[in-house]
């Protein structure tokens, strides 16, 4: 469980099918990769698990984003189950706003999985030197995020992790959601505690049991801190941000436009039951809204909107855009799998 962040035309016509995605045809996925393909490069990001390196095809020539995961880590801190679960969703998955998966493979140390690379940086960063977005800046943001999460709902996938430091910026000044290690296969209901506090819905601090209404609960929060610079509910604490959750009361910066507040409180709707998303009409509720009036919803999913940032990315390895880290070896203590027991039909 996360509990911090890690940083201060026709409305109504849908985008094509979620079976025929376009805008990154051009990938091909690896059918036996390894880590001698690879040359290894900066780190881009690290976790509890692992870290995310910069990577080249040596034959290709590409860069991708290598997701190297110790195996001791994922044993340690029980979420092998969790790791299965992220990479099958992954190879599941294929959309123009959502980081792919190109492959995965392991050894007795780590789990590799090798993703597009996205050289924009966060979408956090980009929104903390902004302060807040203006309104039609929000619209093409948010608007990315509603066809991303109509696209994983139709596959019964719920994200849970919503927030501006899981929205990295293509070359294109799209938007790519990444991170998916929150993200589940519900049919019903599950009732895991997990989340980055700003973000969680009342169902989930409650543990009545959520769905994929959480998603546009998180959407809510999104929109208000792009409009504001700030989340709605926030406190010091996570404890005091979960009590004003539960108050549930609003207080709207003057930068937020009447239709914004009213969409902001329809996704913001304690009762699931009643909130824009998960109604009789599902999506469609938000994508007819009139705060995305403007937004022509086929000409987003094709790309051909102009973005309203463009990042500064000098090559397809320019690494400019992220933080710098300390290297590493990545090395860890090999795991014994007996018969492939714990991660044997991982990769």
């Amino acid at each position: 469980m996360k509990l911090f962040r890690k940083k201060d035309t026709d409305p109504t016509a849908s985008a094509p099918a979620p079976s025929a995605p376009i805008g990154d045809a051009a990938l091909e996925k690896y059918a036996a990769p390894n880590l001698g393909m690879f040359k290894l490069k900066a780190t881009l990001g690290t976790g509890t698990f692992g870290r995310v390196k910069l990577v080249q095809d040596k034959e290709t020539k590409r860069h991708h984003a290598l997701k190297i995961l110790k195996k001791s880590e994922v044993i340690r801190l029980k979420q092998v189950e969790h790791v299965k679960n992220e990479k099958h969703i992954l190879m599941q998955m294929h959309h123009p706003f959502l980081v792919n998966m190109l492959g995965c493979f392991q050894n007795d140390r780590n789990i590799y999985m090798v993703l597009e690379y996205v050289p924009g940086g966060e979408l956090f960063s980009l929104l903390r030197r902004e302060n807040k977005f203006a309104n039609d800046v929000a619209v093409f943001y948010a608007g990315q995020i509603v066809l991303a999460f109509e696209y994983m709902h139709s596959m019964n996938i719920v994200y849970r992790d919503l927030k501006p430091e899981n929205l990295l910026i293509g070359a294109d000044g799209y938007l790519k959601i990444t991170d998916f290690g929150f993200a589940k296969f519900v049919e019903d209901r599950t009732w895991t505690l997990c989340g980055t506090p700003e973000y969680l819905a009342p169902e989930i601090i409650q543990s009545r049991g959520h769905n994929k209404s959480v998603d546009w609960w998180a959407l809510g929060i999104l929109i208000y801190e792009m409009l504001a610079g700030y989340p709605p509910f926030y406190d010091e604490t996570p404890f005091g941000i979960y009590q004003k959750i539960l108050k549930g009361n609003i207080e709207f910066s003057r930068s937020i436009s009447k239709e914004g507040r009213d969409l902001i409180r329809r996704l913001l709707t304690a009762d699931r039951t009643k909130r824009y998303g998960s109604l009789k009409n599902g999506v469609a509720d938000i994508k007819t809204h009139e705060w995305f009036r403007s937004l022509d919803w086929d000409a987003l999913y094709q790309k051909k909107l102009k973005a309203p940032f463009i990042p500064r990315v000098k090559s397809d390895s320019d690494t400019s855009n992220f933080d710098e880290y300390p290297e590493s070896d990545g090395m860890s203590a090999p795991i014994v799998d007996q018969d492939g027991a714990l991660f044997g039909d991982l990769c």
